[in-house]
């Protein structure tokens, strides 16, 4: 699914790792690659280096085959989550051959002669017949029970009424492979059409809120009873609909579902990203997200096999069962407890994790464990108004919004209308589903093997450049491959800053306001989720402003990320103070931000400190 921050008051650091200066390599005999520009044997303590904020990764490892395991299951609660958010566009196809509900004694009249009878029509420059669907004369049609004593009546009727017309309230719809919808079972055409915006808008609405607020409830229940419960809640939630008769209901029961959703993606996210260590926090939080495009692929064969929307529901709802036995697999985050004075839990879990990856404990393991868990319990907060105090900050900040606010609209504005796109949209899923891939593997080289500001500008405008060129492409089957060509590169350009912009960002904020500086990007993400369902709406004024808008957006998006400075190679800052004196180092010399001097930062361990929410599941 898409992948939100959760809140600003997290309690957990984890690390980004950073290259060393070659470029070439990740330090590897700790559990964060400290840059040779920082760490100096002969002039650093080796207190500074042994920083106890990654007591757990040096005890069990970085990175072995316990925290593969758990990287590995906790990555597929994406599956369910990401059905769930793309499931109206199999539920929801809008129809093509629909007309207004005949009159109860005229059930026996065909469809084409009830139009011909009852709806106007024009003819096209190409000689088609289009009947007005949404609205019939305004005439007697009982005469017409016995049609063929009384046809002479009606159009007698129609040649002496006045032409008036009446709007429809109930319509019929032609049979279609998929078998019914959401959109046959509410009538949502016509006068109603904008209600199918609205119940994709409130999962999305729910999406949003839930991305805010489920750090908090993570925070505060622990990271595997939140999964365990949001789990449950979506099984139970998922299946009601199923069988729920009312529209204003399943618009409610989607927002909850949203909101749902979102605590899960999260709250795997976390927990995965609190078991491994170094560079492998990087490598493994964007690994996540490798079941999203898988299940996009799944979820167009489980389209094309079930038929109707409410089977739908229920095939990408009960299998997340399967996931309920975490309870007994998944252990609880052991920086978590830590947070939380439970250090007593923490030891039977980094015994266990030991024995997986062929590991001993330290003897010294409960002593900093305790100095760790003290050191946590002791940590204050920022405020959201700590962002806009100092002027480096409040440009990074202001920048970010408009950052995050196109790459959501862009993202999910190509993946929620896929439908839109020419050809089938089975076959455009499953495409879809095929790039996503392999633009998560760059994302990950781009990471760790280049910059941050200049790949992620491209991927941008790329996007950008790619939905404006689908305009210049001809209408026709012959050329609905180029437009769909065009709009897989959009969408693998998205997919790409869309993994890279949540590790860029939590760079970019000094440690003390990263929770709320990752946190408030939330907001004109959710903004722009809630806009996604009305961008196609937009071909009211012209086919070609929904294109023209996701692109405009992504273009204004790479150009934005220029004025952000680099975060490769630098250590990040850790106060306030030090991201301003690094700004004004950056502005005046007109380039990229430059590492500061050994002496401005105390400790370079946790200058490569990154919250939890640094990524967005």
């Amino acid at each position: 699914m898409g992948r939100m921050v959760s809140d600003p008051k997290r309690l957990v650091t984890f690390e980004i790792g950073h290259p060393d200066d070659d470029g070439d390599d990740f330090a590897a005999d700790s559990c964060f690659p400290i840059s040779a520009s920082v760490v100096d044997d002969e002039k650093t303590p080796p207190a500074l280096v042994d920083d106890s904020d990654d007591q757990i990764c040096q005890a069990v490892g970085s990175f072995g085959r316990w925290q593969l395991k758990l990287t590995f299951l906790l990555s597929l609660v994406n599956i369910p989550c990401t059905w769930h958010i793309f499931v109206p566009t199999f539920q929801a196809v809008s129809p093509e051959n629909f007309w207004c509900q005949r009159p109860p004694g005229l059930r026996d009249l065909t469809p084409a002669i009830w139009m011909n009878l009852s709806h106007p029509f024009s003819i096209d420059s190409n000689g088609q017949v289009l009947y007005d669907r949404c609205n019939v004369w305004d005439l007697d049609y009982s005469i017409l029970s016995d049609f063929s004593a009384s046809s002479a009546d009606y159009a007698n009727q129609l040649l002496t009424s006045t032409k008036t017309l009446r709007p429809c309230t109930k319509w019929e719809f032609a049979d279609t492979k998929s078998g019914d919808n959401l959109i046959q079972e509410w009538d949502l055409v016509c006068s109603r059409q904008h209600l199918k915006n609205v119940a994709e808008m409130t999962f999305l609405a729910g999406v949003a809120l839930g991305g805010l607020v489920s750090g908090m409830i993570s925070d505060k229940f622990g990271r595997k009873k939140t999964l365990l419960s949001s789990l449950i809640a979506q099984v139970l939630f998922g299946t009601i609909i199923a069988f729920n008769p009312w529209f204003e209901m399943h618009c409610i029961l989607r927002f909850c579902l949203g909101f749902i959703s979102v605590g899960i993606v999260f709250s795997g996210f976390v927990l995965c990203m609190e078991v491994v260590g170094g560079k492998w926090r990087t490598i493994s939080g964007v690994s996540y997200l490798f079941p999203v495009p898988l299940s996009y692929i799944m979820i167009a064969g489980i389209a094309y096999m079930v038929r109707g929307w409410r089977a739908i529901q229920l095939a990408i709802t009960l299998p997340a069962i399967l996931l309920l036995s975490f309870f007994w697999i998944m252990p609880e985050s052991p920086r978590w407890l830590l947070s939380v004075g439970r250090k007593d839990l923490v030891i039977p879990i980094l015994q266990e994790a030991a024995r997986t990856n062929r590991m001993v404990l330290p003897t010294s393991l409960d002593k900093h464990l305790q100095q760790e868990s003290s050191s946590m319990s002791g940590q204050d907060s920022a405020g959201v108004m700590d962002l806009f105090r100092t002027p480096n900050i409040r440009k990074i900040s202001l920048l970010l919004y408009v950052i995050w606010f196109s790459v959501y609209l862009v993202y999910y504005g190509l993946v929620l209308n896929i439908t839109e796109f020419a050809g089938d949209q089975y076959v455009n899923t499953v495409i879809s589903g095929l790039v996503e891939v392999p633009s998560i593997a760059l994302s990950i080289l781009i990471l760790l093997k280049m910059g941050r500001r200049w790949p992620f500008c491209l991927t941008l405008l790329v996007g950008g450049v790619a939905c404006l060129l689908t305009l210049l492409v001809p209408k026709g089957d012959s050329t609905e491959w180029v437009s769909t060509a065009l709009a897989m590169v959009a969408k693998f350009s998205a997919s790409a800053s869309n993994a890279i912009m949540p590790v860029f960002t939590a760079e970019l904020f000094p440690t003390v306001v990263r929770n709320v500086g990752v946190g408030a990007s939330n907001v004109p993400a959710g903004v722009a989720l809630m806009l996604t369902p009305y961008l196609w709406s937009l071909n009211m004024f012209g086919d070609w402003v929904p294109m023209t808008v996701i692109g405009t957006v992504s273009l204004l998006g790479g150009v934005t990320a220029l004025l952000l400075p680099e975060t490769a190679n630098v250590p990040m800052p850790q106060t306030i103070e030090e991201s301003e004196a690094m700004g004004r180092k950056c502005r005046s010399s007109a380039a990229s931000i430059q590492p500061p001097t050994s002496g401005s930062v105390d400790d370079p361990a946790r200058n490569n400190s990154v919250n939890s929410n640094g990524f967005v599941a």
